[in-house]
Formats: structure tokens, sequence, C-alpha cells
């Protein structure tokens, strides 16, 4: 599948060929008063993760020409820059008869459109000793259209470099004059190259921060008022790391306007603090990882304005890690998770954002499903009241009552503001999403069943999910009324021109068991065995269409993979997701059909894609024993459905895989997510628990976090734990009412292949 779609595997071809036909059709203007997306209409660098060099940069020299490289990207230093904790280091000589190059590339994530708010590119530099203007390299710049600049010389900005002071340069975007055959616009920022000038054969150091377009500098006076300080920091400690919070500035505040970072001080000794990191606007939270126990450290923060000016700190507090039992680790990282759904939903909506950071408009169905149950187990296990978790169900549930619906199915992406549905993959993706509906109901009536308390407030919640989930016509989705399976979208204006039948084995097994539910839109039992379980040669077609293997083409597969057997499954497995997002609510224990039970089917593909990673035989560094589970999550070049076979391993791993596998493999899905926390953490653990997926081939680390994989980290560590979401959504009468329904369908083919047998 393209860069940047969501995790559908099995749409690969289909939805590659909408989006060559389609392409540039539709843009989304992100909400400008978004603190995040705001953010990152500014901000082409700030800081890069742990490591040596920075990823997203690239470099090359002609000898006798020389430039500073790690592996063939630019250094990153921890001791020097302008916001912590580091910058990019650019070393170099310029030589007669040699050359050199070194480019920065914007930091590119999911729904982050490069278009900058601004008109002067500004950044930072510092040098250990001068340099004079003329010895300077040259800048060009490079749009997303293959567009570039003439080159820039650093110095008629600069002016000379004096040693050991930050200087700010600035380069109005009316200065910049193009050199490409085709046009050239600075707005739409995708890289800057700087190139050798003067060839002075002296080595020279630049250290770059802070790389922004933006409007005219703020100009403040010297006695202005400083911004007030952060108030309430709290800190909490865990075994390796320690938590942040602070409280936000009030909605609309001068304090929040004004703000362009918080800065975090941190201090071993109580008295000599040093700035160790960042946060961006709009996110009241640090993650500090210490990396061993009983270290206790103490920390302050400060407000930063536009024009790096600091506030007073807020008042000091400590915190010491502690040793954990794994019982309070897998708290630790539930509720880490959880707070994706809590502190990062839409404000208005309640409802659930695709990516974090990411576009602060866009809000996904399918992920509000799965945050839902995140929430429910957030009250469960205190971390948050049951009021707040009603509330904010009250809030999701009101803004899904006035959404914009396609026979009862809401589309796969919506407005969190307004509801409109936003055609994010491409100009047909604009009505009716059955499987991301499925999800959201999923969720739904777990949580019907959870707040169940005679209240005014829970009452009128169950009420409002009864009539969300009885509205929905899974009967409509059939396409026509002799059709043998349920399709995938439906929109007003192309009607079935997706035309994407859901077929199995995959992540849409819920939508099947849904519709069968239903009780107002419901299908025959029968069509699980005909759409989801088909044989027939449309069947066979898909799945050997998107998984490029015969193994399974007839459902059922049979072969066995490092020695285990598949009972159902096409090739090796595919991804991990396919054994989490239809079981979070769905308990495969309840279910044993014609082929499999679906627990032991599950464990198995969790136990494939260990044993794949055990064996390693593409030889990643980043796969192993305790660092195993293919899923589907971003990679560094895009959308990446990683799963156990040459084909699909990209040397890409997603904690997610074996974090959201616990009921399936306890012991090793625990061996990996110490592994994760303990060896990786510096890298990979954050404010919303483990960062979406990492390779430690390319050292490369995810800028974002996922919101459809973050919840099943927490859904199904309980449903380990406790089993409290699988109970749930069992305990609704129309789940009971449908797993009768196939078991009979089930007996009577089994009678019916006995007879014809004999």
């Amino acid at each position: 599948m393209i860069p940047g779609l969501c995790c559908r595997f099995a749409l690969n071809s289909l939805r590659y060929i909408i989006v060559v036909v389609f392409a540039g059709t539709c843009l989304l203007t992100a909400s400008r008063s978004s603190a995040q997306t705001s953010y990152y209409r500014h901000i082409f660098f700030d800081n890069g993760p742990q490591t040596p060099a920075y990823f997203y940069t690239s470099g090359k020299a002609v000898a006798p020409s020389a430039v500073e490289l790690q592996n063939g990207k630019l250094p990153l230093d921890s001791k020097v820059f302008l916001t912590p904790p580091n910058s990019i280091r650019l070393s170099w000589q310029s030589s007669a008869g040699g050359s050199w190059g070194a480019a920065v590339q914007v930091l590119e994530f999911r729904d982050r459109e490069i278009l900058f708010d601004g008109d002067i590119l500004s950044f930072w530099l510092f040098s250990p000793e001068a340099i004079a203007a003329s010895a300077l390299p040259e800048l060009r710049l490079h749009d997303t259209r293959r567009g570039f600049s003439a080159a820039i010389r650093i110095g008629e900005f600069s002016g000379n470099i004096p040693a050991k002071k930050w200087i700010r340069v600035a380069i109005p975007f009316r200065r910049i004059v193009a050199a490409s055959v085709t046009s050239f616009d600075p707005r739409r920022l995708a890289l800057l190259a700087f190139e050798q000038s003067v060839a002075d054969l002296t080595p020279h150091t630049l250290f770059v921060d802070e790389i922004r377009i933006e409007g005219a500098p703020a100009r403040s006076s010297a006695n202005e008022a400083m911004r007030a300080a952060p108030k309430n920091l709290r800190a909490r400690a865990y075994e390796r790391h320690v938590d942040l919070s602070w409280d936000s500035s009030p909605s609309g505040s001068s304090e929040e306007t004004a703000l362009g970072r918080y800065i975090i001080y941190r201090s071993f000794d109580g008295s000599h603090f040093e700035p160790i990191g960042m946060q961006t606007p709009g996110v009241n939270r640090y993650t500090d990882f210490l990396g061993k126990v009983g270290e206790t450290a103490h920390y302050k923060v400060v407000a930063s304005d536009a024009d790096y000016r600091e506030s007073p700190a807020s008042a000091v507090v400590s915190a010491t890690t502690h040793a954990m039992s794994d019982d309070e680790l897998l708290t630790m990282l539930q509720e880490g998770c959880f707070r994706y759904y809590w502190e990062g939903a839409h404000p208005d909506s309640g409802m659930i954002r695709e990516n974090l950071p990411g576009n602060d408009r866009i809000v996904a169905t399918g992920a509000s499903g799965f945050g839902i149950m995140a929430l429910v187990v957030g009250v469960e296990r205190g971390f948050i009241t049951r009021e707040q978790g009603v509330e904010r169900l009250n809030r999701i549930t009101t803004f899904l009552d006035r959404a914009p619906r396609y026979h009862g199915a809401w589309s796969h992406f919506m407005d969190g503001k307004t509801g409109q549905s936003l055609p994010v993959f491409d100009v047909i993706d604009s009505g009716g999403d059955l499987v991301e509906s499925a999800f959201l109901i999923q969720g739904l009536l777990a949580a019907r069943q959870y707040f169940n308390r005679p209240t005014p407030q829970e009452t009128a919640l169950a009420k409002r999910i009864t009539h969300l989930w009885e509205t929905v016509e899974w009967d409509w989705y059939r396409e026509s009324p002799d059709s043998d399976a349920l399709y995938w979208h439906w929109t007003p204006e192309w009607t079935w021109f997706i035309h994407h039948r859901l077929t199995g084995f995959n992540e849409t097994m819920i939508v099947y068991l849904l519709a069968i539910a239903s009780p107002t839109h419901p299908v025959a039992p029968e069509l699980y065995y005909t759409g989801w379980a088909g044989q027939s040669e449309a069947a066979t077609l898909y799945r050997k269409g998107w998984s490029g293997s015969s193994e399974g083409g007839q459902y059922a597969n049979g072969s066995k993979y490092f020695g285990i057997k598949l009972d159902v499954g096409v090739g090796s497995g595919g991804p991990l997701f396919f054994a989490h997002y239809s079981y979070m609510g769905f308990d495969p224990h309840a279910l044993t059909d014609l082929y499999t039970n679906y627990f032991e089917n599950n464990r198995n593909l969790a136990r494939i894609s260990r044993a794949y990673a055990t064996e390693n035989p593409e030889k990643r560094k980043t796969f192993g024993a305790d660092a195993w589970g293919l899923t589907a999550a971003d990679g560094s070049k895009g959308y990446n459905p990683a799963a156990p076979d040459a084909e699909h391993d990209k040397g890409t791993l997603a904690p997610t895989g074996a974090l959201a596998s616990f009921p399936y493999t306890p012991e090793a899905s625990m061996a990996a997510f110490k592994h994760f926390y303990r060896d990786l953490g510096d890298r990979l653990w954050g404010i919303y628990g483990p960062i979406d997926a990492y390779s430690l081939d390319e050292d490369w680390w995810s800028p974002i976090y996922m919101g459809l994989n973050q919840a099943p980290i927490t859904v199904m560590v309980e449903n380990y734990r406790s089993g409290l979401v699988w109970k749930l959504f069992h305990a609704n009468p129309e789940i009971q009412s449908m797993l009768k329904k196939l078991d009979a369908t089930t007996a009577e083919l089994r009678a019916h292949q006995k007879q014809t047998s004999k």
C-alpha cells in the first residue's frame, strides 16, 4: 500500500490504482488553531532522537574536500544546542578540485502537509571558532515538487560568525531565486542542501538548530514582562523513567498564544540544572528515560516564546526510579498507551486522532472504537474516574449521532469539530466505511455493558449507543440481496465504485460477526461461510492477489511454518494486527468454525511471527527472540505492512505486534516488553508508551504514535490480565444470539460434509 495509508494490508493493489487515478484531487487544510498542526506549519527541524546521527539527512564529498558523516548521515550533537536535547553538526573542509554537499530533509509523517506559514527561512548557527562570512557554505533549497533555488550565500545574511555564540540567520523568501526548470515554492520546502563555497583548505564546524519558516521576527521591548511560569509541575517515577506533567494555559490566553515551546531542566544534585529536552505547544507532558533503578532526579520547566525568551521556572519537583514487579510494569504500559486516547483526543468531539503528531483536524473512526475500549480499561484501572469516562463517552456518542452516516456507517475519517467526512486517502473514499464502523461498534458495545449504572448520564449513554448500533445497515453493504459477501465501502457520489469485498483471513472478521448479530439489519449466518470464509473463485483470487501466495487460498491453510501449523491464514499468516483488531472485544476462544478455533489460530500467528524474528532469515539487527511481532505500521519510507515473509520484511518492527499479543504469548510478549523498555527505552519510550515503530538497521525511530497501534496494547494486555473487555463484549445479548446462529450453521455444514463424504 502507498505511504500514508492506514493499516490495510489487503487493499494494496486497489488503493494504489485509486490514488494514481485521482492523485491531487483532494487536499485537506488543517485547522490553524490546533497547537500541533500550527507548530509543524513552521518547524522544519527542532531536534532529533537520542541517536548519533539524524536519519533525515544525507551527504557526500568528493576528495580532496570532506564532510563529516556517520553511515551517510549528519551527526547529532547532544552537548551544543539552542533547544535541547541536540543540534545537527556540520563539519567540512573545502578544497580546490573537490566538492561536498549535505542535506537536511523536512520531517514528514502521516497526514502532514508540507505547506509552511511564513515568508522567512530562519535557522540558528553556532561555531566553536569564528568563521568569516565568506567561508560559510552556500545553501540551496528544494521543494516537494522537484523545484530548487539558486545557491544562496549564507554569509550575506549572517555576516561573520563569532566564536561560541548562537546567531540567527533570516533569509526572506523574496531574496530567493529559482534555478530549476520547474517553478520553486519555498512554502513547500522539502530539503536544505549545504554546499561547498570557498575552497579555503580549513576545517570548519557549524551547529545548526531550529530551522523554521516564519513571519517577520517579533519585536519586543526589553522591559516586556516574561511569560508566567508553568504551574503545578508533577513528577512520577517508574522503573527506568520519570513522567513529568504540568497544567496547560487557559485556552486563548496570552500565555497560550505566545508559547513557542516548553524547556525541561534536570538536576541530579538539586542545584545544578541542565536543559534535557523540549515539548511542543499543546502537550503538557514529558518523559525522561533515566535508564536505571534507584536514580533520583530533580526537574523544573520553563515556557519559551517565539523569540526563545524563557519564563521564570516552575517549582522544582523530584522523583526516584524504583524496581517494579511484572504486574506493575504491565499497568505502567497500559497507562502510557491509554494517555494517547485521553490526553491526545480531539478537544471538541473526544474522538481519536489518526496519529500524533499529525493533522489535528482528522479523527479516525476505527481508532476511536479502539480508544473507547481503552477508556473502559482506563476507568477500571483507575487511570481516570468513572465520571470522567462517562463524560468523554457521552461527548463521543453525541458527536457520532450528529456526524454524516451512509446507510448507518461512518466514514473512515472525519473532521473532529464538525463531523464532516474527510476523503484522506483519495477522492472516492468519501462515504461509508463498514470496517472502520465495525471497529467503532465493537468498542461501543463493550462500553454499553460497562457503563450500566442507573444514573442519568450512564442511562443516556447506553441509550445512545443502542441507537447507533441499531441504525447501522449491515445488510445494505451486501451490495445486492443475492450477494455472497459484504463490501467495504459505499458513497452517495461513487456508489460501489471501490467494490472491495470483505474476504478472510485478515482483520475484518468482526464485520461479519456484527452483521449477523445486528437486531435490526442482520445478514444470514451463511454469509460467514460464503463471504468471510468463502471458497469461490472471487475469494481465492482475492487472497492470492494481496498475498502473492497460494497457501491458504481456500481459506484453510494447514501448512507448517517454522514447525508451527497454521489452520487459517494466507501464506505464513500476514501482519499480526490480523490477530488483534477483530478480537479486542470479541473473544476468539468463543468461536470454533469448520476450520479452527480462533484463539488457537491467533496464538499460532503470534508464534510464527516470533519464530520468524528468532530465525531472522534476512539477518536484521532489529529482530531476535525478544524483538518480534511483525505488523503494520509506518516505516522510514512510509506505510509498511510487515509480515513474517521475505516480501514484507523490511526490517521495521512495531512494538504493538508483540505487546498486543499478550493473551496468546504471555511469556514471549513480556520478554519483548522488557527488551523494548529496558534496552531501547531511551529512544523507544515516550509520553504515550512505546513509539509506533523502529529499525535498528537504519537507526530510524518513528516520530509518531498511531491511534490504531496504541489501544490494542492497553486492551489486549487487559484481556490477558482479566478478560475484562472480552467479558463485556460477550455480555451483550446480541453477541450471544449471533454465536448460537453461527454454531448452528457450522453444525449443519459439518453434518452436510459428513453426509456427502459417505
